[in-house]
């Protein structure tokens, strides 16, 4: 089933009226493929290369000659953090003629550091996400359940979206990480994936988590760092203001997709999740990334914040000269809290959002507002 990304295609025609490169960036399987495809449909000449294909590889051995004899109006190359060598070569050839170059990578900019270094000035980037509320539009239960990659979330049973994402997370440390040219043992990501997923929604810290698996805090931080990287985990960072108050600096940890959350906890059904212990983190980070993609914030936008006395906010969100609040809450009555009436007066937020599964929306006081999460999703759609 195709569902309708408009938004992304809007969003790669915007950088092709500033740049010769746009580069779409997200996990792998999460649908940048079909994107490129739905895009080049409306390019009288399009070419591509899938640097997964044997026979596109033997095609590039030679990429200047092959890439700058192609008489395209678009150059559609996926996988590129398979040939990071390629950026080079990219800059000579849009600087030589106007032509539009369509990258796709499974790892952020930072893991395919030769983009920002030779193609500055010259490409856009494009983070492409799981499918969201407002793309599937089947409520919330359903997504923070299976997660949003398409095979997951469209498979015709239950048993069968957990099975392909068991298949996903192996797939993903024993091909996907070594393709990036780290050689991490498999059992050895695994562990600390899981980990990881068992401290989801909490404060990272590097040195219990090198103790417990038996090696050493920057190994812990490499580790993580790739996770970051191949859009598998969000470390949401700290928000400092200078205030009289010990603040609490280590970041908090997500998982970014709920369903690749619960394979790794062992979670596989409806009934598995309710009694899950932790359920109200599960929610929390699956509600935090749907408030994210719903406001189009960007990573360098998004903090919590909390001090050391027990004050903390979920998350804050600062776009368009604006602090957002929100607090994430896994029941059907929401009350006020002494930490969101401090934190609304300490951060001078404009607004607080109690996030919860429920529908219906009410004051708590002056700029403490309780909202449904799909009410809210819905309510950003309509704005933008």
């Amino acid at each position: 089933m195709i569902i309708d990304r408009t938004s992304y295609l809007q969003k790669i025609d915007f950088q092709f009226s500033m740049h010769s490169v746009c580069c779409l960036l997200g996990p792998r399987q999460v649908g940048k493929t079909t994107l490129a495809k739905q895009y080049a449909r409306n390019i009288p000449k399009a070419a591509f290369f899938d640097l997964e294909n044997p026979l596109d590889l033997a095609r590039l051995e030679n990429p200047m000659l092959t890439l700058s004899a192609i008489d395209s109006d678009l150059i559609v190359i996926d996988e590129i953090q398979r040939r990071a060598e390629l950026f080079p070569i990219l800059r000579v050839l849009v600087d030589e003629k106007p032509r539009k170059f369509l990258l796709l990578g499974s790892a952020s900019r930072d893991l395919i550091a030769q983009s920002s270094e030779t193609l500055a000035g010259r490409v856009g980037y494009i983070e492409v996400m799981p499918l969201s509320l407002t793309e599937t539009q089947t409520g919330y239960e359903p997504l923070w359940l299976r997660g949003g990659f398409p095979r997951s979330f469209f498979a015709l049973k239950q048993d069968e979206s957990y099975a392909w994402r068991q298949e996903y997370i192996t797939t993903f440390m024993e091909r996907d990480i070594p393709s990036l040219g780290f050689h991490i043992p498999p059992l050895h990501m695994r562990r600390l994936w899981m980990m990881l997923a068992h401290n989801h929604g909490n404060l990272l810290n590097l040195s219990d988590i090198g103790k417990s698996l038996g090696i050493t805090h920057p190994t812990v931080r490499k580790y993580t760092d790739i996770l970051v990287g191949t859009f598998m985990v969000r470390l949401l960072e700290p928000w400092f203001e200078n205030t009289s108050k010990r603040l609490v600096k280590a970041p908090k940890i997500y998982i970014r997709d709920s369903g690749i959350l619960h394979a790794l906890l062992g979670l596989p059904g409806k009934n598995d999740l309710l009694v899950y212990p932790r359920l109200g983190a599960s929610w929390e980070g699956f509600a935090l990334e749907e408030i994210i993609k719903s406001l189009n914030a960007r990573n360098e936008e998004c903090f919590f914040w909390a001090v050391q006395s027990g004050a903390e906010l979920d998350l804050l969100v600062i776009k368009d000269n604006k602090k957002i609040g929100f607090e994430f809450k896994y029941t059907d009555s929401p009350s006020l809290t002494k930490s969101m009436s401090i934190a609304l007066s300490d951060l001078r937020l404009d607004m607080l959002y109690v996030i919860h599964p429920q529908k219906g929306s009410f004051l708590l006081q002056e700029k403490i507002q309780v909202i449904g999460l799909e009410e809210f999703v819905e309510q950003k759609k309509g704005r933008s």
